[in-house]
């Protein structure tokens, strides 16, 4: 019996099938481009099980409607020879069968019988996180990789999910102290420098989070699109609380919507991205309808809420009129979506649905009923802490443009708990005070705006 180089038996296999293996797994753990070497490597190795299950995983990470027929080929091969392969790969490929069929909940399943018994198996352990992190489900994030601590103390990656899993339960202190050792094993770690760049945001940090991932770009090479652009759009935030606009402006275009423009993650990081730069003030130009131009494809796509409402806010505020076709493909997809997810698309992501559409089309008075309506159980959709800020951001636009100042008075101050010094933030604060009377309020804001422009001059 040969392993991989964590560890965890692999059939007996050519060694350049191992070498395939190997590369995948640690390409996958470290987000580089050199994971999709895969699909090669199954096409020259199909009987294979552990090959071709994990090109068909790569697949299914597509997240497109079209995913699990592109994956099906791979799957089909994984399936055929499971039969002669090691009792882990034939796990591995049923985990992937239940993930193509839709059947979360029995992938999570087999995912936790693979972790009790190879607890190094931290390839299973990140698409786990994967799935948990698209319900929402954070504290099972923490739960798998706190599990596999014991066994896997020496691997970088595993330090990384687990700092991202603390943070997304606010356990901040845990989450920037598993980075930092991440970081000590591996300077080039780019989701644990994701992880301390979410502590510093959400801690009000934004000086020291810029500093600290202008510092690690260098390391930024080999990334696939998704890692590439996400580590940008944290950065752009940053560079828009410091009032660095042009900065923020110059990631969207150099880096965050210049890549793989027909990829989900792509297309959502550019939206949210747009959105905040529209919310703190700056003239976006054409950028809508360039990004529009590439969401047209999604006017049916409800293969995760997170995602679909996206690219929804994307085509409604382009003027498309896919955006009704996608709104139309939301109000079914809270009818027939499966068990699992039915009721999250139904009262979480159709109100938010309507929201963001009625937002990009000026009503305010509807776009507050949807999202509002939504937003105490949004992190049901998936997605970040920071990432769905976004949908906050656009509460507080309503809010603005409705002239609604004594709730938007509140909650810019509650924003300013953890982005004291915002530009974009202190300008509405000031802009509001004014109109509510309270002049002295409003110097206050001026003048931290004032400060934080001439620290970064």
């Amino acid at each position: 019996m040969r392993t991989d180089y964590l560890g965890n038996p692999v059939s007996p296999t050519s060694g350049t099938a191992l070498a395939a293996i190997d590369d995948f797994v640690d390409g996958f753990l470290s987000y580089e481009t050199r994971a999709a070497d895969i699909l090669a490597a199954a096409e020259a190795e199909p009987s294979s099980a552990l090959l071709n299950a994990y090109a068909a995983a790569l697949w299914l990470l597509l997240e497109a409607p079209e995913a699990a027929e592109r994956a099906a080929p791979y799957l089909a091969r994984a399936r055929e020879a499971a039969g002669a392969a090691h009792p882990r790969e034939r796990r591995v490929v049923d985990f992937v069968a239940a993930w193509s069929a839709n059947d979360i909940p029995g992938a999570l399943a087999i995912a936790d019988a693979i972790l009790e018994a190879w607890p190094r198996d931290l390839l299973i352990l990140k698409l786990r996180q994967y799935h948990d992190f698209n319900r929402g489900d954070f504290p099972a994030m923490l739960r798998s990789a706190s599990r596999a601590l014991p066994a896997a103390d020496d691997v970088p990656q595993l330090h990384a999910m687990l700092a991202f899993a603390y943070e997304q339960c606010h356990l901040l202190d845990e989450a920037e102290a598993a980075a930092r050792r991440a970081l000590a094993l591996k300077r080039k770690e780019p989701w644990a420098q994701h992880a301390l760049a979410h502590v510093m945001l959400t801690q009000g940090r934004i000086d020291e989070g810029a500093a600290f991932l202008e510092g690690v770009r260098d390391t930024w090479t080999g990334l696939n699109s998704f890692m590439d652009t996400h580590l940008w759009w944290h950065l752009a935030l940053f560079y828009l609380s410091q009032g660095r606009f042009e900065a923020a402006l110059a990631a969207y275009d150099d880096h965050c919507w210049a890549q793989a423009k027909d990829y989900s993650q792509d297309q959502v990081g550019a939206v949210s991205l747009l959105a905040r730069l529209e919310v703190a003030g700056l003239d976006v130009g054409q950028r809508w309808n360039d990004l529009a131009d590439y969401l047209v494809v999604r006017a049916d796509d409800v293969v995760q809420p997170f995602l679909t409402l996206q690219y929804l806010y994307g085509l409604a505020r382009a003027g498309r009129p896919e955006a009704d076709a996608l709104l139309a493909a939301v109000r079914r997809a809270a009818l027939d979506a499966p068990d699992h997810v039915r009721e999250t698309w139904r009262e979480v992501a159709l109100p938010a649905a309507e929201g963001l559409v009625a937002h990009a089309r000026g009503d305010d008075a509807a776009a507050l009923r949807g999202l509002r309506a939504a937003l105490p159980r949004l992190a049901e959709i998936g997605g970040s802490h920071a990432q769905r800020d976004l949908f906050e951001q656009l509460i507080l636009a309503a809010l603005l443009r409705a002239d609604r100042l004594s709730e938007a008075q509140q909650t810019l101050e509650l924003r300013r708990n953890f982005d004291p010094d915002g530009v974009p933030l202190n300008r509405a604060l000031a802009a509001v005070y004014d109109r509510l009377g309270l002049a002295g309020e409003a110097a206050k804001a001026r003048a931290r705006v004032e400060r934080r422009l001439a620290a970064i001059a």
